[in-house]
């Protein structure tokens, strides 16, 4: 099954069923009218709302229009938890070499994780507003999950079966922001400014065979300014699957219906030490920060400037036939300008 909000007057959108191909989508307030609605009452509302998948793609509902992704919020327009690990270890191990910086044995084994604000979500096609290009501004391209309830003390098998939707997200950060924050041993929050979403999120049957053993086993597309930047496989190098994840997040507490957890940068080392670009034959990068520390370690500076005013990243997953899952995340970054 395929769900999307679109924006309306409210905070929370509109949820709508989409067809497996987005090109048409219908609302659904007979059964839920929010996202939220649906995952506080998954169980009974979640096969009512499969009936109408089925129709809206056999062609035999009622009430249907197009599917336009420009029109969406986020899947969850504002959530009552975000918290995004970083599952690919690969990734912190490459930020922490080019500061010359140890990595802990221990972050093999016990997930990185920090809380994020939820009060509002970007929508997939919506800009990136930014105060200042000195910032910073960089892109990461993840895998996001929903779960339902979930026990304190559950176990990573058992927060396996809580999985509710996957998404993409593009976590955006603002790296010149970053190292004085963390300097002060209390974690991320300027440098963390508001996440966005793929316009659909999906139930875990719509990945078929691509997931399996809490992950996703696809390439994350990242197009950046027109050019391709990354491919690299969301099933590969992921050290803790989405299971481990929900079970950390709640290792000493219980976990509202509707929370997100992210999958962190997604990233491969591609039988490298470090990975490659790919105009050099690799798979390439789901951030502007791992290239510029590959450039660090390699040629003892970074090259790669971060986001401009008017740059754009597009985000994107596509099955074996080409077709994309979660629809699009697009978008450009402006300058923001108070009113």
């Amino acid at each position: 099954m395929k769900l999307a909000s679109l924006k309306n007057a409210t905070r929370d959108g509109q949820l709508v069923v989409v067809s497996r191909d987005l090109q048409r989508c219908v609302a659904i307030p007979q059964i839920a009218s929010t996202m939220q609605n649906l995952i506080d009452q998954w169980q009974s509302l979640a096969p009512k709302a499969r009936d109408v998948y089925r129709a809206l793609n056999a062609g035999t509902v009622n009430g249907e229009q197009p599917f336009v992704a420009a029109a969406c919020a986020a899947p969850l327009p504002r959530a009552f938890q975000w918290a995004d690990g970083s599952a690919y270890v690969n990734h912190v191990e490459l930020v922490r070499k080019a500061r010359n910086a140890e990595m802990p044995e221990t972050f093999w084994t016990d997930p990185l994780m920090y809380q994020g604000g939820s009060d509002a979500f970007i929508g997939p096609r919506d800009a990136i507003e930014a105060i200042s290009i000195e910032h910073g501004i960089d892109f990461e391209g993840e895998v996001a999950i929903i779960t339902d309830d979930v026990p304190m003390g559950c176990s990573a098998s058992d927060a396996l079966a809580a999985i509710r939707l996957i998404m993409l997200v593009n976590d955006v950060s603002l790296r010149g922001l970053i190292p004085n924050e963390l300097a002060k041993g209390f974690g991320f929050f300027q440098s963390k400014p508001a996440s966005s979403f793929s316009p659909v999120a999906v139930t875990p049957d719509e990945l078929g065979e691509h997931w399996r053993e809490g992950k996703v086993h696809l390439p994350l597309l990242s197009t950046y300014n027109e050019q391709p930047f990354g491919k690299p496989n969301a099933g590969i190098d992921m050290t803790f699957h989405f299971g481990e994840l929900i079970a950390h997040a709640a290792k000493t507490r219980h976990l509202g219906a509707g929370a997100i957890i992210g999958s962190g940068t997604v990233s491969n080392k591609q039988g490298t030490d470090y990975g490659t670009a790919i105009a050099e034959g690799g798979v390439g990068y789901s951030c502007i920060a791992e290239i510029r520390m590959i450039e660090t370690i390699r040629d003892g500076k970074p090259s790669t400037r971060f986001m401009q005013f008017g740059d754009r990243i597009r985000l994107e997953m596509l099955d074996p036939q080409g077709q994309s899952i979660f629809g699009a995340i697009d978008q450009q970054v402006i300058e923001y300008r108070q009113q």
